[in-house]
């Protein structure tokens, strides 16, 4: 047989009381942690779109440098061409 013991008014009402601010605290930790991951990702999100846009710069360039070669290549061939038919 099992005996509860009856804690009195105060004693419950202190006990939930305590019980209520680990709560708040607890809930106040996870607010703050949460807007500490906001900011990460949001500054994430901003190194994001820099390396994006530091891609799209090398992308064209690279293709630039691709289109001059190829130019300079058929240039070269024109010239040999031309070269070795007026002689």
């Amino acid at each position: 047989m099992t005996t509860t013991i009856q804690l009195p008014e105060d004693d419950r009402l202190a006990r939930i009381e305590r019980k209520l601010d680990t709560l708040s605290d607890g809930v106040e930790n996870l607010s703050n942690d949460v807007e500490s991951l906001s900011n990460d990702v949001e500054s994430l999100s901003n190194e994001v779109e820099s390396f994006n846009n530091k891609f799209g710069n090398y992308q064209q360039a690279t293709q630039w440098v691709v289109q001059l070669a190829f130019t300079l290549i058929a240039s070269a061939t024109l010239t040999v061409i031309i070269i070795s038919v007026l002689k």
